[in-house]
């Protein structure tokens, strides 16, 4: 869901629950508050079903540390089909590595595929992007960028169950890196009124996270992602289904 992260990843949000300094909080994550689950979720379009998506998060328990591995897969009918792979250090919430294949079947583009490999390490963001056209051409791109201290990747956005410290009316931001274009920018999300919502998977009461076009809506116990939609109703997606864990290949 490319076009899903230009909707989220934006300016810093208007001023609400500011910190004393007048700017929005920090945004933080603890992944550690994320359970091994795996979720299944409906698209829907126009009220119309579209699509599904499955997101899995994964622990992995190494000799000194843990790491969480977030994937999804989705379709999304009949433009767009993904893959994506995103590793993170669970204790610390730093990201480690993150793949991501994209392919699109859009009359009006030339662009058949988009894909991104890349890894975090010592400051820098490193890999390679790839994009194919209609005449089979592949164009790859060396991804070489300075990955300051803090910064998140884009598709943060799919943790955003473990932004901890936001509290109703709160605006919190922090800094992101955008993996298709290669270039950082600002993750925000203004906390809204705690609600309780109904979806195919059961009720749950949440706290919606408003960011750009688009709007989440997280549980707080156990924290996950239960339902998003764009701000005009015509997009949305709903969990379906929660089971266990499928093993990903390392």
């Amino acid at each position: 869901m490319r076009w899903l992260c230009f909707l989220l990843l934006v300016s810093p949000a208007p001023a609400r629950g500011q910190t004393e300094g007048g700017g929005p909080k920090p945004l933080r994550f603890d992944l550690a508050a994320l359970p091994a689950t795996r979720d299944s979720f409906v698209f829907r379009l126009n009220g119309q079903d579209r699509g599904w998506a499955v997101w899995q998060y994964e622990i992995r328990t190494l000799e000194m540390s843990q790491e969480l591995v977030y994937t999804a897969s989705s379709e999304f009918q009949p433009i767009e089909a993904e893959h994506l792979k995103v590793v993170v250090n669970r204790q610390t919430g730093e990201p480690i590595s993150t793949f991501h294949h994209i392919d699109v079947f859009s009359p009006q583009s030339d662009t058949v595929m988009v894909e991104h490999d890349l890894e975090v390490k010592r400051g820098e963001i490193s890999g390679r992007r790839r994009v194919g056209t209609k005449s089979g051409e592949v164009q790859i791109v060396p991804v070489h960028h300075p990955f300051p201290t803090g910064t998140v990747l884009g598709d943060y956005v799919f943790l955003a169950g473990a932004a901890t410290n936001a509290a109703p009316g709160d605006s919190l931001a922090g800094p992101a890196y955008k993996e298709f274009a290669d270039s950082l920018t600002t993750l925000s999300f203004i906390a809204e009124p705690p609600t309780t919502i109904d979806v195919p998977a059961g009720r749950f009461d949440v706290l919606p996270l408003r960011s750009g076009g688009f709007r989440i809506y997280t549980t707080r116990v156990p924290r996950r992602v239960v339902k998003g939609e764009t701000l005009d109703g015509a997009f949305s997606f709903e969990l379906v289904h929660s089971g266990p864990v499928v093993p990903t290949p390392d």
